[in-house]
């Protein structure tokens, strides 16, 4: 059986760095950018299964990268869980048409588990 791949859009190294070795020992393969523009060739790529989007990542930010993907025909249908320390998470979370989000600081257990929601199927 294939390992399930996790694509993570975030301009912050740390986060990167965790997120990997955290799903990396979990079995996911990880795919990581700390850019957005390139959204399409990116998950053309690597083809994930999920992915874990940003929404103050550069060159075009969370909520146009992840509007981008969802009107992509071969793309809208992977899920996108957005992460943002804004306070205004859900609205932009449903602005981008994104699948689901998690606030900024993060647990890793809780995003553990919302990914793994997302890769059940």
């Amino acid at each position: 059986m294939s390992k399930k791949k996790i694509l993570i859009f975030d301009d912050d190294k740390t986060i990167l760095d965790v997120a990997t070795i955290i799903f990396e020992e979990s079995g996911y393969e990880v795919g990581i950018s700390e850019t957005s523009h390139d959204i399409i060739d990116k998950v053309s790529q690597f083809q994930p299964d999920v992915i874990l989007m940003d929404n103050w990542i550069p060159n075009i930010g969370g909520v146009e990268a992840t509007k981008l993907l969802k009107n992509h025909e071969e793309f809208k249908k992977i899920p996108v869980i957005y992460i943002t320390a804004n306070n205004d998470i859900n609205a932009l979370a449903e602005s981008a048409q994104a699948d689901d989000y998690i606030a900024k600081p993060f647990n890793l257990d809780d995003l553990e588990e919302k990914v793994a929601k997302y890769l059940k199927g």
